[in-house]
């Protein structure tokens, strides 16, 4: 049978696939966490895996976006999955060969990361191949549904697994969805945009394409001034995904911050699902600068008293409109960037948010512990005009350090509202041309998908 053609439905398919190994990925994730606290009892380690999470894949995104636009989105996907399965393999072998030891979670970590820099980039690039500009809104709100739901329901299946199947079980179930992934790859065809490179893969040849699309957003402020306030606001957001945990637990009990974590999670799925309908404000970047104030509002509702019905609103708010920013931020990109460079530029969009988001995640334990604590005050609050404005018991030091990166947030939503090449940028920048290069990429039969691997 032929492979779909382009559209919606196509999309669909490659998104149950990716859906499918977001949620392998995830639960594995959550679970090799858990067991490494459990064999150590070291927040240190846990911390350190966190770290490693992130920096691999900011370091790769130069080299992996630049060989997203040379081997066009579906053979990126591809060989990121089986990459990916191979390296969860090795840890099953390891695990059921009872050789295993902690350290391997680390270059594990590292691996996974790296990968997932190709991953992600290679994904986006496609919706636009994909999906006409009408339904990318509606595209990018099915991306948040795996997101959210994925978000949500890994703690609660990855604990449970963890206790029914053992990490091995869960190794395991991660290399199916990798499968399940591949098969749907097989089953679609996604064009290959024009213009892309089939130059050297040296390293140096591949940060000179990075560079061009440096400079093709360069060349473009409104999009410059996007990518610089997606670096502040994931900074502030940082912090919150930090100190939420804390903040919840100086005043109240572990099941209550699942309880919280849990509601707030579903009010991202419903945000993503009913972006998935609506398909997201008619003016994407009125979506990403209205949500991140209202985003900013919901960080200041949660840290204004320890009240866990205060801290749940905002925990709604605050994740509802985390997934209508990143939606409408995702079809902005797919628009306006030429479909040969949307690799290569979805790369540097990580870079850029995701390196303030591993700084706030670094300094926050001791922004807290070393300032606020001590100068609000561990258990009562000292000054009354503080405990007026956030309230009176223990945390208040990181309630306050919230408030404060939720004002920061709000005034970046007015500063950018202000700016008038971000606020009109939906109009002064005109979409990309979404032509598809004469020799488009065929579908590779499940049995062959493995071939990939190699450029």
């Amino acid at each position: 049978m032929a492979a779909p053609t382009t559209g919606l439905r196509t999309y669909v398919i490659l998104w149950c696939g990716q859906f499918v190994s977001l949620a392998g990925s995830s639960l594995s994730g959550f679970a090799l966490g858990v067991y490494a606290y459990l064999l150590t009892g070291s927040v240190t380690t846990l911390g350190v895996i966190y770290a490693l999470a992130y920096l691999p894949q900011i370091l790769a995104s130069p080299f992996t976006g630049s060989l997203v636009d040379r081997w066009g989105p579906r053979r990126a996907l591809v060989v990121s999955n089986v990459a990916a399965a191979v390296v969860m393999l090795s840890l099953a072998v390891l695990l059921a060969t009872d050789r295993f030891a902690v350290w391997h979670i680390y270059p594990v970590v590292v691996c996974l990361s790296v990968i997932g820099a190709l991953q992600t980039p290679s994904f986006e690039a496609a919706v636009p191949l994909l999906v006409p500009k009408r339904h990318i809104g509606r595209a990018n709100g099915l991306r948040m549904v795996a997101l959210a739901t994925t978000q949500v329901l890994a703690p609660i299946g990855g604990g449970y697994l963890l206790i029914a199947i053992d990490i091995s079980g869960i190794i395991l179930l991660d290399c199916v969805s990798f499968t399940l992934a591949l098969i749907t790859l097989a089953a679609v065809r996604i064009p290959r945009p024009g213009g892309s490179s089939t130059t050297s893969a040296h390293p140096l040849s591949l940060l000179r394409e990075f560079a061009e699309a440096w400079r093709w957003v360069a060349a473009r402020h409104g999009l410059v001034a996007l990518m610089v306030f997606l670096g502040a606001l994931n900074f502030c957001a940082g912090f919150v995904d930090v100190l939420i945990i804390p903040l919840v637990l100086a005043f109240s009990a572990p099941n209550v911050l699942g309880t919280v974590m849990s509601i707030g999670g579903l009010g991202m799925i419903v945000a993503s699902v009913a972006m998935s309908i609506w398909g997201g404000p008619r003016r994407p970047i009125h979506g990403v600068l209205g949500f991140s104030l209202l985003l900013g509002v919901a960080t200041v509702i949660g840290a204004l008293r320890p009240s866990v019905p205060l801290i749940t609103i905002g925990a709604v708010l605050f994740l509802g409109s985390l997934a209508i920013v990143m939606g409408s931020n995702q079809s902005i990109w797919q628009t306006k960037v030429e479909p040969h460079l949307l690799g290569r530029t979805m790369a540097l969009l990580g870079m850029v948010a995701n390196t303030p988001q591993l700084i706030a995640y670094l300094v926050a334990g001791p922004a807290v512990d070393r300032v606020f604590q001590p100068l609000v005050g561990a258990e009562d609050v000292r000054s009354p005009f503080v405990a007026a404005v956030v309230g009176d018991g223990p945390g208040r030091g990181i309630a306050l350090l919230l408030m404060l990166m939720g004002v920061l947030t709000v005034g970046c939503a007015i500063a950018g509202f202000a700016y008038p090449r971000l606020r009109n940028l939906d109009d002064e920048l005109p979409d990309a041309s979404t032509k598809e290069s004469p020799m488009p990429v065929e579908p590779v039969p499940a049995s062959a998908a493995v071939a990939e691997v190699t450029p």
